[in-house]
């Protein structure tokens, strides 16, 4: 379940002026004094100890009982573009891995005996993955849990890489071909998306692709599980819905209401 570009490359800062509009995050990069001097950050962007008891308050119902034989965590590695945007580190899986290879995702695993939580196994994967050490990263909590095709639980560990001039990539090449970065916000919008309805069994579901091209890698499609994970966290960091219908419609209580008729 994985999920080399040199240092220069992972800082793809590249304009985004065709995405039109503006998505004000909930945390920032700044401390708290920064925060009290500093007129441009938005009225309502709060420290990271305040959006960590927000998600936490949210997430009380998150489960702590699924073995560890069926659970996994991927790391939301967010950090401050140039321009001052949150973005999202992604990396392309290795094409000689025997599930889902070429495919975008997020560093992550299953857990292993020796983790001690999801954060854990998070960060371990990262660092395996990509050479992302565990000392640059500071979790903030983690988000509800996912449910993956293999029937895996995938919890999503969202972290802020606040040095990101000190993380020098270092790619396991058995299972990761590629590193690179995007604006965290386009999960919410309606540019380079598209929608593509599939069938898993009886089961009819909606499956998010995103198109992001990069100067020197050409252009990535984001899609599937790793898709599904960044809409609902942007749209919780951000604390706006998407610009899209993220589910197929809910025809039940019609189909109710003409059963009644």
């Amino acid at each position: 379940m994985a999920f080399i570009a040199p240092n220069s490359e992972l800082l793809n800062c590249e304009s985004d002026e065709k995405l039109n509009k503006t998505f004000q995050p909930i945390i920032n990069f700044s401390s708290k004094e920064d925060k009290e001097i500093n007129d441009n950050l938005h009225e309502n962007s709060y420290n990271i100890v305040e959006i960590k008891e927000y998600i936490t308050t949210r997430n009380l119902h998150l489960s702590k009982v699924i073995s560890r034989e069926k659970r996994a965590a991927v790391l939301i590695c967010l950090f401050q573009g140039l321009e001052g945007e949150i973005r999202v580190i992604l990396t392309k899986r290795s094409m000689k891995l025997s599930t889902h290879p070429g495919e975008v995702a997020l560093p992550g695993g299953k857990m292993d005996e020796e983790d001690l939580d999801d954060s854990a196994t998070a960060l371990r994967e990262a660092k395996e993955e990509i050479g992302l050490k565990s000392s640059l990263v500071q979790v903030i909590t983690n988000l509800e849990p996912f449910m993956s095709l293999h029937l895996l639980t995938v919890v999503p560990v969202v972290g802020l890489l606040s040095r990101i001039e000190e993380f020098q990539p270092l790619l396991n090449a058995d299972e990761v071909d590629a590193i690179f970065d995007v604006p965290f916000d386009i999960f919410l919008k309606e540019e380079n998306h598209r929608r593509v309805e599939k069938e898993w069994g009886r089961w009819k579901y909606v499956c998010h692709i995103f198109e992001y091209e990069t100067s020197k890698k050409g252009v990535f499609q984001i899609g599937g599980l790793t898709a599904s994970i960044l809409i609902h966290a942007a749209s919780v960091i951000y604390q706006e819905p998407p610009s899209f219908s993220e589910y197929l419609p809910d025809f039940s209580q019609l189909q109710l209401t003409l059963n009644m008729n």
